[in-house]
């Protein structure tokens, strides 16, 4: 059996939260944000559809890393 993972107690922000919340949080908001941002633009093949997403996908990732980031630090300060 491997050995219990440690709980730590980081000063200041926990980067590790900050990344999977991160993560979380896009998925949940950032995949309908694209599909619907995606209707107004008419997209005919498949890499205008992947470049599309990864556009937006971007500019959403890092739109809600730096406001969950703002948000720990609120937290935590």
């Amino acid at each position: 059996m491997p050995a219990r993972v440690e709980r730590t107690d980081p000063d200041g922000v926990d980067y590790g939260r900050v990344m999977q919340l991160t993560f979380v949080a896009t998925i949940v908001a950032g995949a309908p944000l694209v599909a619907a941002l995606s209707l107004a633009v008419e997209l005919t093949t498949w890499t205008e559809r992947a470049l599309f997403a990864v556009r937006v996908g971007a500019v959403v990732w890092i739109v809600t890393a730096l406001a969950v980031y703002a948000y720990e630090r609120r937290v935590n300060a």
